[in-house]
C-alpha cells in the first residue's frame, strides 16, 4: 500500500510539473521534484531514481491507469505534455473506480446512524450523489454552491499533511494589504473552513500569538523539517466557541447581543441559529422575535446582521447599536442622489 501510495505522489508530482509550461523540465528535475514531494510526505530523504520516474513516464503514458497521457520529448532532453490544457487529475474515473466508490459508499452508509459519523452524513449524501451523477451521466440531484475560480484549495493537502504529521512550514503570504509576500515560518494546527473560503489557524515561529491564514492569499508551501514543531493542545471548538466566522478577538470583545427580528425571518432564524449561544427571549405580537447571543462583535458578525437590512434590529449592546446607525447612514448617504 505504501508503494502505491508513493507510486502516486510522483504521479501527481510528475503532472504538477508538467502543467508549468513556463518552465522547461528534465528527467532530472522531475526526479529531484519527486524526491523531495517524498520527503515531505515522508518527513526523511528519498532519492528517487531515474529507473523509477523513467517508468512512471511510460505507466502515466499507458492506459493502465487510464492516464494516456500526452507527454513528449522536445529538444531531445525536456519533457511536457503536448496538449496544454492534460492533466491526470481530469481523465474520468473509471467503471472500477466508480464500483469502488460505490461499495464505499453503501458501506459508510452503513454507520451512518452512529454517533462518530453524525456530523459525516451530509458528506455520504453528497459522495453517494457524486457517483450516481457520474455512473448515469444524470443531472445531479444535490446541488451545491461552488466557486470553480476559488484560490488556495490546491494548498489543502499539504496542510492536512503537516497538521496530521506535525511538522513546521515556510510559507510565502500576501495578504490584501501588503504590496508583496511576507515569508514565515509556520506551525499549522487545524484548518477552518467558513462561507466557501478555507483558512488555517496556528502560530509563527517564536511567537505566542494565533492567526489565521486564507489559503487564497498563499503564494507557496513548503514543509520545514528543521524547525521543532510546536505541541500545543490547540482545541478548535473552544477557541471558536463565541465567534461567528474566523476572526477571533479578545475577550473585551465577546458582549450579549439583543436583536429583534421581524416575523418573516423569524422562524428561519429560529431554524438555523446565528449561533449556538442564541436564545429566544420574547415573542412579540404581529410575530416578531427577540433573540440574545453571546459573541465577538467582529467583522464576520456585523456583514451578517447587515445582510438582513430592516429585517433586523439591534437592541443592546448600545455601542453596536451605535455602530449599525453609522453604517445604515453612511450607505444611505450612497442613494440620496438618483
Amino acid at each position: 500500500m505504501a508503494q502505491n501510495k508513493n507510486a502516486l505522489i510522483r504521479y501527481k508530482t510528475i503532472d504538477k510539473c508538467l502543467q508549468n509550461k513556463y518552465r522547461k523540465w528534465t528527467l532530472d528535475d522531475l526526479i529531484h521534484a519527486c524526491s523531495d514531494a517524498l520527503c515531505e510526505y515522508e518527513g526523511r530523504n528519498i532519492n528517487v531514481s531515474k529507473r523509477t520516474v523513467q517508468l512512471d513516464i511510460q505507466m502515466m503514458r499507458s492506459d493502465k491507469l487510464g492516464y494516456n497521457a500526452p507527454i513528449i520529448v522536445y529538444d531531445k532532453k525536456y519533457y511536457k505534455y503536448d496538449d496544454e490544457n492534460y492533466s491526470i487529475t481530469n481523465i474520468p474515473l473509471t467503471e472500477n473506480d466508480m464500483n469502488i466508490l460505490s461499495e464505499s459508499v453503501e458501506m459508510l452508509k452503513q454507520f451512518k446512524d452512529f454517533s462518530l459519523f453524525s456530523e459525516l452524513s451530509g458528506i455520504i449524501q453528497r459522495l453517494e450523489d457524486k457517483v450516481y451523477t457520474e455512473k448515469t451521466q444524470q443531472s445531479s440531484i444535490i446541488h451545491l454552491d461552488k466557486n470553480e475560480n476559488l484560490k488556495g484549495l490546491e494548498h489543502l493537502d499539504v496542510l492536512y499533511q503537516a497538521i496530521l504529521k506535525e511538522i513546521c512550514l515556510n510559507i510565502s503570504y500576501q495578504s490584501f494589504k501588503a504590496r508583496k509576500p511576507n515569508e514565515l515560518i509556520f506551525h499549522p494546527f487545524i484548518l477552518k473552513e467558513f462561507n466557501n473560503r478555507w483558512f488555517v489557524v496556528g502560530k509563527k515561529n517564536n511567537s505566542n500569538a494565533i492567526i489565521t491564514l486564507a489559503l487564497d492569499r498563499i503564494e507557496k508551501i513548503t514543509y520545514n523539517l528543521k524547525t521543532s514543531y510546536i505541541q500545543e493542545n490547540f482545541n478548535g471548538d473552544e477557541y471558536y466557541k463565541n465567534t461567528i466566522g474566523v476572526t477571533v478577538l479578545n475577550d473585551e470583545q465577546i458582549k450579549t447581543v439583543r436583536l429583534k427580528i421581524d416575523r418573516r425571518n423569524a422562524p428561519y432564524i429560529l431554524t438555523k441559529p446565528f449561533h449556538p449561544s442564541q436564545k429566544l427571549i420574547e415573542k412579540l405580537k404581529g410575530g416578531n422575535i427577540i433573540i440574545e447571543l453571546k459573541v465577538h462583535l467582529n467583522f464576520e458578525f456585523y456583514r451578517l446582521i447587515l445582510g438582513f437590512g430592516n429585517s433586523i434590529e439591534v437592541l443592546t449592546p448600545k455601542i453596536l447599536r451605535k455602530n449599525m446607525q453609522k453604517i445604515l447612514q453612511s450607505a444611505l448617504r450612497n442613494y440620496e442622489s438618483l
